[in-house]
Order: structure tokens, then sequence, then C-alpha cells
């Protein structure tokens, strides 16, 4: 059962209670107040009886149309109207009087039994057949009136249901567009008010990660094999050369063996910042509190053994983060292997931490202002880097990094010449 059926039910059987108990009560409350009027019409009738019983036998009264009997203790009557035993209580003083419908000859009466001082009792009761036809024509209206607003409550829900739920049905379409073509690009209109307008803004904010998500991972596909291809052409070239390194000469064979390795380092380089990208912001890892001076300290130490012809000069505070530890790692290693890639040898690499703030310093040639704003990107190696080892992928890393801590990493020139990156994160 749709949606849209089930409102348009709800609806409906809400209205056919709401006027089921309405119509009901109005006719109940109109039948007693019929009987109502009836009842004091006789009673007053019976009361003049009581007063003066011969006011049962006057032709022409105000009370004409009544028909009366008049019962004696002895169980004598007089009058069309039966006697019955309850009747006869009355007479002789043993009950009290009482309102009841009977059915004479056809005709349906309303009467009112009443004792009568001296006599025995009275019998006043009148035809309420026009009364019994009423209630059957106020039932009747009742029932149409009933089942006219069933219908139109269930039109109106069905109307209402269709224009509410029409923000669903796109949104449906477009989801089965979307697994039927696999492209996130479709959007939903985002017009009107309420929970169904936002739910659209949320799909449209949905597919729009969506498509990004897809477009990043198509890219990051396409820039890998590209850079994939020039390291795996070089190798295949020199493996090819190899085959016939019985014409080589020892020195070129040494030389062909050096690029093998530089090559195969390169190759190991890319791919393992390949995976790096590739494991992005995952929540799998695990998030530990530590201390990143001490994290800093330790990788720095890597560097001095790196680059022995460097000097790394330290001012490191005291830092508590949460965060992936093994990936705070590489980034830092990636920040300290590209200020000894651009040192001079003698040179040094300042390395300072306070405020969550970690700064890396180099007295290298500096980032040229067009590249600042690109260092940054996946693959992206500036004209002087070219000539230099490196993948591309080492500050894109840095970034992914800073940003699944919420942090943020720039690039600036620093004062007297060199490169500055300073990482902050957020939560330090």
């Amino acid at each position: 059962m749709s949606l849209r059926l089930r409102l348009t039910l709800v609806a409906a059987t809400v209205v056919a209670v709401v006027v089921a108990a309405a119509s009901t009560t109005t006719y109940f409350v109109m039948r007693h107040e019929l009987y109502s009027q009836v009842d004091s019409t006789i009673s007053q009738h019976a009361g003049n009886i009581q007063h003066n019983p011969d006011f049962a036998l006057r032709g022409f009264n105000a009370f004409v149309g009544d028909y009366t009997t008049l019962v004696g203790s002895d169980g004598q009557h007089a009058g069309p109207l039966p006697v019955d035993p309850a009747v006869r209580r009355v007479a002789v003083g043993k009950a009290n009087g009482f309102y009841r419908d009977t059915r004479i000859q056809g005709y349906s009466l309303r009467e009112i039994v009443v004792p009568v001082p001296g006599v025995g009792a009275a019998i006043v009761g009148r035809d309420i057949g026009y009364l019994h036809h009423d209630l059957g024509r106020l039932r009747l209206i009742l029932l149409l009136v009933s089942l006219g607003g069933i219908a139109v409550a269930a039109l109106a829900g069905a109307l209402v249901s269709r224009a509410t739920l029409a923000p669903v049905r796109r949104l449906t379409a477009a989801a089965e567009r979307i697994s039927e073509t696999g492209d996130p690009s479709e959007r939903v209109p985002e017009g009107g008010r309420g929970e169904l307008s936002r739910l659209g803004t949320s799909f449209n904010t949905m597919l729009a990660a969506l498509e990004e998500a897809i477009e990043t991972q198509r890219r990051f596909v396409a820039d890998a094999s590209h850079e994939l291809r020039t390291p795996l052409t070089s190798l295949q070239t020199n493996i090819e050369v190899l085959k016939q390194q019985e014409r080589l000469d020892p020195d070129a064979r040494q030389r062909l063996f050096d690029d093998l390795q530089r090559e195969a380092h390169e190759m190991r380089d890319l791919i393992g910042g390949l995976l790096e990208l590739a494991r992005g912001d995952d929540p799998g890892l695990a998030q530990t509190t530590f201390r990143l001076d001490e994290l800093v300290e330790s990788v720095v130490e890597r560097a001095r053994a790196r680059f022995p012809d460097l000097t790394f000069d330290m001012g490191l505070e005291p830092t508590t983060l949460t965060g992936a530890s093994e990936r705070l790692e590489r980034a830092v290693w990636n920040l300290l292997e590209n200020a000894g890639k651009w040192s001079t040898p003698g040179s040094s690499v300042d390395v300072s931490l306070s405020g969550g703030e970690l700064r890396v310093r180099d007295h290298g040639p500096g980032i040229a202002p067009e590249d600042r704003e690109h260092v940054f990107d996946r693959f992206y190696r500036s004209a002087a880097a070219r000539s230099l080892p490196g993948s591309g992928l080492g500050l894109a890393i840095v970034r992914e990094v800073a940003e699944a801590h919420g942090g943020t990493v720039v690039a600036e020139e620093a004062p007297g010449g060199g490169a500055m990156l300073r990482l902050r994160l957020a939560n330090s």
C-alpha cells in the first residue's frame, strides 16, 4: 500500500469518526428534544385531568388530538386507550405514574399514566407518527451528510497527499535515474517550506558530495595512472637494456643498476603516497591522545640522519593532541623532507611548535608566489622541482592530514628568504 493511499485512508477514517460522532450526537439530541416537547404537552394535559377529571370528557380544548382514558380503582375504564395491569396498579395506588411508547392499530403513541385522586388513573396518549417520520428524515440527512463529508475528506486527503508527497516522488524518481545511469549530477527542486523541502535540500547536498567524491576518485585514478606511467616506462626500458648487459661496459652497467634502484625507490615512494592519500580521513584509523612535541622531536632525529649536512634547530612547546599519530608522523616527516630537499648543504632548518602550530622554515630559494596556492595539490610540481626526485604527493598528504584533524596548512615566504610552512591543528 502506497504512502499516498495510506494518508488518504487516514484522513477519510478520521473524518468518518468525527462525522459519525457528530451525527450520532445530533440525532440523539434532536430525538430527546422532540420527545421532551411531546412529554411536556401530554404531561400538561394529564395535569388538567388530575385537577378536574371531567376535563378528559370535554370535546374541544387545547389538547384536541390527544387520546384520554379514565380508569377507576375498580378496574372499570372509559376511553379508547387499552388498559393493562401496569395502569391498574397506578389506579389502585400501588405504582407511580410513568411514560411509555405504545403501538395501537398501526399508530405509534406516546402515553403518560398519572394517578387521579378520587377516580383512579388517567391515560393521555398522542400520536407520534410524525415524530418518527421526522427522525427518519433526520437519520437520512445525517447519513448523506456523513457520506458526503467522508468522500470530500478522502478527495481532499488524496489531493493534499499528492501535493505534499510531490517532493518525495521527485526524490524517488531522481534516485531511480541515478541508480540506472550512475550519474549523480541530477538535482531535485528545493522550493517550498517544511521538512520535505529540507529533505530535498539535504538530498541535493548528498548528491553534490557524491558527485564530488566520484570526480575526486576519477581524478585521483587518472593522476595516479599518469604518474605511474613514467617510472614504469623507465623501468621497462632499463630492463630491456639490462637484457643486453654483456654488451655494456662495467661503468654503464653500474649506472643502469643505480637508475633501476632510484626508480624502484621512486615507485615505492609514489605508491606509498597514493596509499596514504587513498586512506583519506578513514574513520577506522585509531585515534589516540599523545604528545605532539615528542612526536616531532623523534621525526627531527630521523631527518638529521637523512640530511647529515643540515642543522635542525628545535623549539618545541609541550603539546597534547588527539588524533591519528601515524598520519601526523607522516605529515611532519613530509614537511621536514621538503625543507631538507630545498636546503643547501651547511644551512639550517628551524622547527618550532607553539600554540598548537608547527612551523618548519628552511633557508632555501623559497616558493614562488605563483606556486604557493598549488604546492599542496596532488602531483603538483613547480618548474624548479621537476629536476629533483619526488612524486608531488608529499605536501598534498600534509594537507589531507591537516584537514582530517580539523586543521590547515599554508606556505609563506620566510623573513630573510626561504620558505615557511605552518601546520595548525584545531584540537591540539
